[in-house]
């Protein structure tokens, strides 16, 4: 019989890739319903645990474990780069191996130690059609009609791209909340601010639909490295400066594979006071 978990006894962790928080709950031993309203009371920074997505694991039979996630203000998310990376990193060192397959909305996502600390996972093929981005109608993707010409990617979830001279000086909290919603991007959309620092090497600063500014975004990175290889500003494989750190993307045949560190930074529970609440 299957056991289904206390709401008095739910543990978690709290993980992060470059500053890209996550609270991280263990569900393959234990039937555990994530609602919207819980998500939003652990992503509340003062009143809960504070993170930028909610990952839950899962028992499957397609892949090494099935990952699903949620943004801070309790909406579903299909893609979560860090977060993917940050749970390999776990269940890697966990059973002991050295590479691992996860199964989330976006498809099963091939991830291994990359040597040095490092995880790296293969965040799957950019999504260059209208449709599966997604966004409201046919039009050019590399050059969106918004102000600022910005170009549209799919990394199982919709980003908007911006190239500017400085993405130091953008307001990314005034113009990120402005595009999040734009009517192009029916399902709402992540919106990255990207700069040229260098050859093959790019400053980037993101705007996460759902959860706001966050030191990192990995799909986002990837997403920010297609579109500067589709309008000629680098190659495939590209160093990215986030606001956490520096994430590696290598665009190959086989999809966007990013590398980045992780970190556990605890275990706890959740107190029945706290559930009792929501």
């Amino acid at each position: 019989m299957e056991n289904t978990r206390a709401p008095s006894d739910l543990p978690f962790m709290k993980m992060h890739g470059l500053g890209n928080d996550f609270v991280v709950i263990d569900a393959r031993s234990a039937r555990i319903e994530v609602t919207p309203a819980l998500a939003r009371a652990l992503g509340d920074r003062h009143r809960g645990v504070g993170f930028d997505q909610l990952a839950v694991i899962e028992k499957t039979t397609d892949a090494d474990a099935r990952l699903t996630f949620y943004n801070s203000d309790g909406t579903p998310s299909a893609a979560c780069g860090n977060a993917t990376r940050c749970v390999a990193r776990f269940l890697m060192d966990e059973a002991g191996v050295a590479q691992l397959r996860l199964q989330t909305e976006r498809g099963v996502l091939l991830a291994e130690d990359a040597g040095r600390g490092l995880t790296r996972v293969n965040m799957g093929a950019p999504l260059l059609d209208w449709a599966a981005v997604p966004i409201a109608g046919p039009m050019d993707l590399l050059h969106l009609p918004i102000t600022g010409d910005p170009v549209a990617v799919g990394m199982g979830n919709p980003h908007c791209v911006f190239f500017v001279p400085d993405a130091e000086s953008v307001d990314v909290a005034g113009r990120g909340a402005a595009i999040e919603h734009d009517p192009i991007f029916p399902q709402a959309t992540n919106v990255e601010f990207a700069s040229l620092i260098g050859p093959d090497h790019l400053r980037m600063r993101v705007w996460e639909r759902g959860t706001g500014i966050t030191l990192a975004c990995g799909s986002g990175t990837c997403a920010t490295v297609v579109a500067a290889h589709l309008r000629g500003l680098t190659g495939r494989r590209v160093t990215v400066e986030v606001d956490g750190g520096t994430l590696n993307i290598d665009w190959r045949d086989d999809g966007v594979w990013m590398t980045g560190p992780t970190a556990h930074v605890f275990s706890a529970t959740l107190t029945p006071t706290f559930l009792a609440s929501l």
